[in-house]
């Protein structure tokens, strides 16, 4: 499942390209037909994410909330002034990749733009602007919701830590310090922090030295607090590359490459049975939260 830093880059991605246009939408699946009714011809104001949730703010007060779940996927295309990504979500097809804006350069080359061309599989929604256009499949939530309706969605969600906005630190201090959850448990909980996912999970509980089993309320206001700021940290840094990369240049294989190889990306998220990093002792893998875990249990037993 895309975690907050891709949801953030597609919220990027759509004001970069849509913003301010009159966007056709339709739905060529058919499943989301009523609501492209209600969107079409309708003039994307705002674009923004928070945590895993896309929502699309349209000029008749209507909002398209989409969450990509296991399976969505966003794909981009249109002429030589459309710059982006060419896809972003998962599954990962086969020639599809994050990239950052500056670097994608434009995904269909040519002096004319003829429109999108026809859509391929099941689109659930398809929003054409005047240079491009952008092909949703496989999400689990897509609804055209009012603005009423999209802030009740927010109020279920925890902080973000790509928006950190005052008093966020502190409602996940308190947040995390008042449970007896486990920690791992913890910061896959979207009413606790919203965006984290599996990668990030193991990858932080590392970095901050923590037992994945700890109890929520046991740990200290001031190791929660710095567990918040490493996760604005290495999120915001994940908006940056379109890449999780948790591991410091030291540890690469090509420090002077600009980014690591995937191998050299993490600590522990994939490495079960390697060497820890640090320690060498072999990380563990295990399920917590319906999820899989990966630890270094010499590493990780402070609290």
């Amino acid at each position: 499942m895309p975690e907050g830093h891709s949801v953030h880059r597609l919220a990027r991605q759509f004001a970069d390209v849509f913003s301010g246009q009159r966007l056709a939408v339709s739905s060529p699946q058919g499943r989301f037909a009523d609501g492209a009714a209600l969107l079409d011809a309708s003039t994307l104001v705002d674009a923004a994410a928070h945590g895993k949730h896309l929502f699309l703010h349209f000029d008749r007060g209507l909002v398209l909330h989409v969450h990509l779940g296991l399976y969505g996927a966003w794909d981009f295309g249109g002429d030589a002034s459309f710059r982006g990504a060419s896809s972003i979500g998962a599954p990962r097809k086969v020639g599809e990749r994050e990239v950052f804006e500056d670097d994608a350069g434009s995904v269909e080359s040519g002096s004319e733009y003829a429109g999108p061309p026809a859509p391929v599989g099941a689109v659930r929604v398809r929003l054409a602007g005047a240079h491009g256009w952008a092909d949703l499949r496989g999400a689990t939530t897509c609804h055209a919701i009012t603005e009423a309706e999209a802030d009740a969605v927010l109020a279920r969600l925890g902080p973000d830590p790509l928006r950190n906005l005052p008093g966020d630190r502190d409602a996940f201090v308190a947040g995390v310090t008042a449970r007896k959850t486990p920690l791992a448990a913890l910061l896959m909980d979207q009413k606790v922090i919203a965006g984290v996912g599996n990668v990030y999970r193991a990858e932080l509980l590392f970095r901050q030295g923590l037992d994945p089993w700890l109890p929520g309320r046991s740990l200290d206001a001031k190791a929660a607090g710095a567990l918040w700021e490493d996760t604005v940290a290495v999120m915001s840094d994940g908006v940056r590359d379109g890449r999780i990369i948790t591991t410091p240049p030291s540890y690469w294989t090509e420090p002077a490459a600009g980014l690591p190889a995937p191998e050299d990306s993490h600590f522990v998220y994939r490495r079960q049975g390697l060497d820890c990093r640090n320690c060498r002792t072999p990380v563990a893998l295990t399920d917590l939260a319906a999820r899989k875990l990966y630890w270094c249990p010499v590493c990780q037993q402070g609290s």
